[in-house]
């Protein structure tokens, strides 16, 4: 028990990861791909990979069941990543990564106010909401108000918020039975096929050229086949070991890895505001999620945990 608990560590952490810095490959690709050729193409390897891992077909699934998975593919696929992605060609990648954490704060408001049985909401919920939401304030103006431009700070929030949806959606998909590998990539499917008028729109033609560059394939099989289907599959993996509520915690790590990265990798600055920012996100969110150590043991084992944020 020991060892598999220690396997449900390394895999939540291995997945964290991951998602941490999708943002700076997704920076990096901007620069020779437009936001949904990067989202399409990403899909696209991800779907592959899922069907090779699993080439059973999904049956049984009513026209309501349907209906979530398209949904959820629109939400969760389409719309979320392609916001993330819009935002990332306006602010830095460390500020999406940041206001991107805040989908649990999201997810939780939601689920008060749309799904029946749930618990009330504590009053530290409302007050660790507020001080990730100051974080935010933070880090969007960096010291820099006078140069500021906020959209792609607001498209990341509106990312977050788009986010909790497909929570929901995921949730309520999870306790349909299905086998969690074919209802994603029967999601992935419904995220590829709401793409395609936003790729017939907006004109867009990938070059060969860059498909071949060793840099431009590197970033997107990264993000194809590893953040799309190798971490959909540790994340379970982890939320099988330990439980969706302390696996769901790892999330919070998402935005110092992206911060960090960004630094590193892409010479972003890191000002004492990012610094402070980061902070009170991370303890707003920690506090915000405490009402749900009550119902660790009744979550362990089922779909509440797969909640992403790269996600």
């Amino acid at each position: 028990m020991e060892t598999n608990t220690a396997r449900g560590h390394l895999a939540a952490l291995l997945t964290i990861a991951i998602w941490g810095t999708t943002f700076i490959s997704t920076k990096v690709l901007l620069e020779d791909f437009r936001p949904v050729e990067i989202l399409f193409i990403r899909f696209v390897m991800g779907y592959l990979a899922l069907w090779i891992a699993c080439p059973r077909r999904l049956r049984g699934v009513t026209r309501r069941q349907e209906g979530s998975f398209a949904l959820a593919g629109l939400c969760g696929v389409c719309l979320y990543y392609l916001l993330e992605n819009i935002a990332l060609t306006y602010t830095m990648a460390s500020n999406v990564g940041v206001i991107i954490s805040v989908s649990p704060c999201f997810t939780a408001l939601l689920t008060h106010f749309l799904m029946r049985g749930e618990d009330r909401l504590r009053p530290t919920f409302f007050a660790g909401f507020a001080v990730a939401m100051a974080g935010i304030c933070l880090i969007s103006f960096n010291g820099s108000a006078l140069a500021l431009d906020l959209r792609g700070d607001l498209l990341a929030l509106l990312a977050a918020f788009v986010w909790a949806c497909y929570a929901l959606l995921t949730r309520k998909i999870s306790a349909l039975g299905h086998p969690t590998v074919l209802t994603t990539r029967r999601t992935f499917f419904y995220g590829l096929v709401f793409m395609l008028p936003v790729l017939a729109l907006s004109g867009a033609r990938p070059d060969l050229a860059c498909l071949l560059d060793p840099v431009d394939l590197g970033n997107l099989l990264f993000l194809g086949l590893g953040a799309s289907a190798l971490c959909f599959v540790t994340w379970n993996f982890a939320v099988k070991e330990l439980g969706a509520v302390k696996t769901c915690v790892y999330i919070y790590l998402v935005p110092v890895i992206t911060v960090a990265a960004s630094v590193a990798i892409l010479d972003e600055p890191f000002t004492w505001m990012t610094g402070v920012g980061t902070a009170l996100t991370l303890m707003g969110l920690f506090l915000s999620e405490g009402k749900f150590q009550r119902r660790a043991g009744a979550d362990r084992g089922t779909g509440a945990g797969q909640m992403h944020p790269d996600d």
